[in-house]
């Protein structure tokens, strides 16, 4: 169930218009922007998004012009993953084709304020059905600060989230039709 539905939303968010494409990820960074969460947060983990994901890059320039301290996932095998310091010419590409900080230097989970968590499908409780490998809800299970994600209007489906899912604590969306 999980697998076709995500399936079904990858096709649906790889075949949004760039023009209305962009201007949903410049709303959803807006509204990102002004939420408690971000203006409360000194420390955020962001990704580095995928071109069918909401655009994260406006969303770290004005981070880092605000003065925050933006990290960035790295994964390693059995879904393990930490957060380092996001630096733009220290990047390589990972074995699932993203880029990757190539620093080790993990960020301890307590310093982080805010981490913006992506996804392909949510529920309306904030559960949501990543890309199969587990790192969110692995790396979120034990993880006390604020969790938001920003997703479009197509990305949202019920089902039943499995018992070591967890939710992120908000949620962004974009209604307008895409």
């Amino acid at each position: 169930m999980k697998k076709e539905l995500r399936q079904t939303v990858l096709k649906q968010m790889k075949k949004l218009l760039r023009k209305e494409k962009e201007l949903a990820d410049s709303w959803l960074t807006q509204h990102l922007l002004q939420s408690r969460a971000y203006q409360e947060a000194h420390v955020i983990a962001t990704y580095l998004s995928m071109p069918h994901e909401v655009s994260t890059a406006s969303f770290i320039e004005q981070a880092r012009l605000d003065g925050k301290r933006v990290l960035v996932p790295k994964t390693y095998g059995q879904g393990r993953m930490i957060f380092v310091d996001y630096d733009e010419s220290r990047l390589q590409k990972s074995s699932f084709g993203l880029l990757e900080p190539m620093s080790e230097e993990a960020v301890e989970k307590t310093e982080i304020d805010l981490i913006h968590v992506p996804g392909v499908v949510f529920n309306s409780q904030g559960f949501r059905i990543g890309y199969g490998g587990g790192y969110y809800d692995r790396y979120l299970a034990d993880y006390t600060g604020a969790s938001i994600s920003t997703i479009y209007a197509v990305q949202q489906a019920e089902f039943v989230p499995a018992q070591h899912d967890v939710s992120v604590k908000e949620l962004l969306i974009y209604e307008a039709n895409l």
